[in-house]
C-alpha cells in the first residue's frame, strides 16, 4: 500500500537530497514523538511512513552515488525501531542526524 502517493507518483523526484531526507526526518521525529508517549502503534506507523520515503529517495536515480549511505541509514532505522539495535543508536542521534538535512533543505529555498 502507498502511503505518500503524491509523491510516489513523482513530486518525490523533484526534491533535492537534503528536502528528500528532511521530510523522511520529520516523519523519524513523529516516530520518536510517539514512542516516547509509549504509543508503539502511531510509532510503528511513522517509522513505516519514513520507511516508504527512504524506499523513494533509494530508487531516486540521481542519488546512485549516495546508495550506500541511504541503504545503510535505512538498514539503522530498521534496527533502532523494530530490530535489536545492535548499532547502538539513539533517538538523540537519529534526531541531529535528520536535522542537518532540515536546516540544509531550509537554506536553499
Amino acid at each position: 500500500m502507498v502511503i505518500h502517493k503524491t509523491l510516489a507518483e513523482g513530486r518525490w523526484f523533484t526534491l533535492t537530497l537534503a528536502e528528500q531526507l528532511a521530510n523522511i526526518g520529520s516523519e523519524v521525529e513523529r516516530a520518536i514523538s510517539w514512542h516516547k508517549k509509549g504509543d508503539k502503534e502511531q510509532s510503528d506507523k511513522a517509522v513505516e511512513r519514513a520507511l516508504e520515503l527512504v524506499d523513494l529517495t533509494i530508487e531516486d536515480k540521481r542519488w546512485k552515488g549516495r546508495l550506500k549511505e541511504i541503504l545503510r541509514m535505512r538498514e539503522i532505522l530498521c534496527d533502532t525501531f523494530f530490530g535489536d539495535n545492535i548499532y547502538d543508536t539513539s533517538f538523540e542521534f537519529l534526531q541531529k542526524y535528520f536535522l542537518y538535512f532540515g536546516i540544509l533543505a531550509r537554506a536553499g529555498r
